[in-house]
């Protein structure tokens, strides 16, 4: 049995065909505005959309975005002046909470997310991926499963932890769409960093979708993600032959984070080289957690990168 698509296709088909329309809402499905922040770079893509969802007369709003005087402008006019029951994370990452609390203090809402998982002291995270819970008020914080009513909605909430520990997905059941944050994006894979971020939970989260009712998925970056299942099964095909990409060059004989990079991403952007190394960091880790793989620690005093090698040897 595979996980490829039905198609034969194996790899997930990306698309970068997108308008970002910085400063106005884009109604991307009935009730529902998009506005995109003017924050791009090569993790956030041309940047990170804000949801404004309702109808009736009421909506939430998901993701506020960064600490920007403009996207919070452009917003404020997509609310346009309706009553907000909720202000909603997907997660915590800066470039989806920094405007949360200011955002939901002017709309007199209660702001809304997951709780993230407690990270050990003295590990270090990555700056770009750490959560930022401690700077959030939150009103409440979300399970999987339950069910909240929102603008005129009944808004599911589905657990997806992996590109981050406090990672939801928010399903509108009757218009058959997934709010999905950074977890399945049209545009790329997501970023999966250690320690907050987890290969094993990103792949398990991304099976839990599959059969799902959704037909179409708006991310928290990029455009929709059209015929998702195919295109879910797609990316776990994707991490798999990276996984058995990674096993291959230790194989090899390459053990540092660095040479793995080197010999799996050849044609890769510099600037994408660091994400690139949590990326097999995370799935070293997965495979240390199996068994498939030990790791050597520098000892006391010494530098240099972390050894990895197949646990046979």
């Amino acid at each position: 049995m595979t996980d490829a698509p039905s198609d034969g296709s194996q790899e997930p088909e990306f698309t970068t065909a997108f308008d970002p329309h910085y400063g106005r809402a884009v109604e991307v499905s009935p009730g529902i505005l998009r506005v995109t922040a003017d924050n791009p770079s090569p993790f956030t893509f041309a940047g990170t959309n804000s949801y404004v969802v309702g109808e009736e007369g009421r909506c939430f709003v998901v993701d506020p975005g960064p600490a920007d005087e403009a996207h919070l402008a452009a917003l404020l006019d997509a609310v346009g002046g309706r009553p907000v029951d909720a202000v909603v994370l997907t997660h915590s990452h800066s470039d989806h909470s920094a405007l949360a609390n200011e955002f939901s203090s002017r709309v007199s809402a209660p702001l809304c997310g997951a709780r993230p998982a407690a990270v050990a002291e003295g590990e270090a995270v990555h700056r770009l991926d750490a959560p930022t819970e401690r700077g959030i008020t939150y009103s409440r914080h979300l399970e999987d499963g339950e069910t909240l009513h929102l603008g005129g909605f009944a808004v599911e909430v589905i657990s997806t932890p992996g590109h981050a520990s406090d990672h939801v997905a928010l399903a509108l059941p009757e218009a058959r769409i997934l709010l999905s944050g950074d977890h399945v994006m049209a545009w790329s894979t997501s970023v999966v960093a250690p320690p907050d971020g987890a290969m094993g939970d990103y792949m398990a989260s991304l099976q839990k979708l599959l059969g799902r009712p959704e037909t179409r998925y708006l991310p928290g970056h990029g455009g929709p993600v059209e015929r998702p299942e195919r295109f879910v099964r797609a990316l776990i095909h994707h991490r798999r032959m990276r996984e058995a990409a990674i096993l291959g060059r230790l194989e090899a004989g390459e053990e540092t984070i660095p040479a793995i990079v080197a010999a799996i991403y050849p044609d890769l952007d510099p600037r994408l080289f660091g994400a690139a190394g949590m990326s097999v960091r995370a799935h070293l880790l997965e495979l240390e957690k199996r068994g498939t793989v030990r790791q050597q620690s520098p000892t006391k005093g010494e530098t240099g990168d972390r050894i990895y090698r197949l646990a046979a040897r």
